[in-house]
């Protein structure tokens, strides 16, 4: 029987050390000067082992810094009614703002049917670009109802949480709602914003959120990439 290579036992060993939590997320992993002394082989190993770790999204390594620890994401917390940034971690998600917020009227075709006073209001139109690890995941387009948000559109967006800044200067919050969901082939716009293959499908979400100011609603219609990463939450 052949001998596991040096590197792939030194990865496997790290490997689990990650796991079991030994070293958390944004821990450094001993130097590769260190590995060398512990398990006695040669720094090449050490960095053969590390690029496998790399790969496997359980560390990210930085100039001047080291190896440092980050646990893979698989499933997206999109559906949670606590919002993307809470489900997936500030650390991971990077927020682009594509279209700053203006005032429009509603759209003539809506998903959703509007209750009057928030037909009445206009809205407040947002386009968003999320991305995960600088790899865009989410498109999404926000209506929000102009009742009650003084100074929204000039508030700065960029890479921060919609729904916090709806809970810390507004006192709206997030109690669930409603979605819908299919699976189908975006068109070339949206496809350029994912940086998607041709003919690579999309899921497509549109979403009608509750909040505690009664007759308040957040509605979203949200492009996700999933053909890396599955969405999980709860409402």
């Amino acid at each position: 029987m052949n001998e596991m290579p040096h590197y792939r036992r030194l990865s496997g060993i790290l490997r689990k050390q990650i796991q079991s939590g030994y070293y958390a997320e944004g821990s450094l992993l001993p130097s590769e000067h260190a590995l060398c002394a512990i398990h006695g082989i040669t720094r090449p190993t050490v960095r053969q082992a590390l690029e496998e770790l790399v790969r496997e999204g359980l560390i990210v390594k930085r100039q001047g810094k080291g190896s440092i620890v980050r646990k893979p994401l698989r499933n997206i917390g999109i559906l949670a009614a606590a919002g993307t940034t809470s489900a997936i971690g500030q650390s991971f998600l990077k927020t682009v703002i594509l279209q700053k917020p203006q005032l429009r009227p509603w759209p003539e075709e809506f998903p959703f049917e509007l209750p009057e006073m928030e037909r009445e209001a206009g809205c407040v139109y947002l386009e968003r670009l999320r991305l995960v690890d600088e790899v865009p995941l989410f498109y999404d387009i926000n209506h929000l109802p102009h009742l009650g948000l003084p100074r929204f559109t000039q508030r700065t967006f960029e890479n921060r949480s919609l729904f916090e800044i709806l809970r810390r200067h507004y006192g709206i919050e997030i109690r669930g709602g409603e979605q819908k969901l299919r699976a189908l082939i975006p068109g070339p716009s949206v496809r350029e914003v994912l940086q998607m293959k041709p003919g690579q499908p999309v899921l497509y979400m549109e979403r009608k959120l509750t909040t505690n100011r009664e007759g308040y609603h957040i509605y979203s219609t949200i492009w996700f990439n999933s053909e890396k990463h599955a969405i999980s939450g709860v409402f």
